[in-house]
């Protein structure tokens, strides 16, 4: 499942340096996840980095994206590929 960050947040900037997918971004009001990017640190660390600083615990599984950790993997996958070889 992808993440998402709830009205909770309090905007203290921790979150956003240290997804490894740059799939979080400051939003109107708060900052928010971009699902598509999101792979809850998989590929890149054992558990989400976000949640990991978040300091007002606001960043819970995003019922709405329900993704299997091989659906995850692959997205992993698909992000280091488009890393390597941005489209033009």
């Amino acid at each position: 499942m992808a993440l998402y960050i709830t009205d909770e947040c309090i905007n203290c900037d921790v979150c956003e340096p240290e997804c490894p997918n740059d799939a979080i971004f400051q939003g109107e009001l708060i900052y928010q996840i971009d699902w598509t990017r999101c792979t809850e640190c998989v590929g890149h660390f054992e558990t989400s980095q976000c949640v990991e600083v978040c300091p007002v615990d606001c960043i819970p599984v995003d019922p709405e994206h329900v993704e299997s950790r091989q659906e995850l993997e692959l997205k992993y996958h698909r992000l280091m590929q488009e890393k390597r070889h941005p489209a033009a």
